[in-house]
């Protein structure tokens, strides 16, 4: 149950960094950054693509602790 836990605090960890990054990015479209150009970039962050696992980490912990409680 612990390991849950610490998998789901640690998604939510991911996807906030992840998250803060994108909107902190979000900069770029004020400096003539085409919505394009902009996608591109997010695309190459490995900061930004840690959004990815972050929700993989909070669907794993949640889909097994619903399995131990039924």
């Amino acid at each position: 149950m612990i390991r849950h836990i610490i998998l789901f605090i640690l998604g939510i960890l991911l996807n906030s960094i992840s998250l803060m990054f994108i909107i902190i990015y979000l900069n770029l479209l004020k400096m003539n950054y085409t919505f394009i150009e902009y996608l591109k970039y997010i695309i190459t962050n490995m900061e930004c693509l840690l959004f990815i696992p972050g929700i993989l980490l909070i669907k794993i912990s949640l889909k097994k602790c619903i399995k131990i409680k039924s």
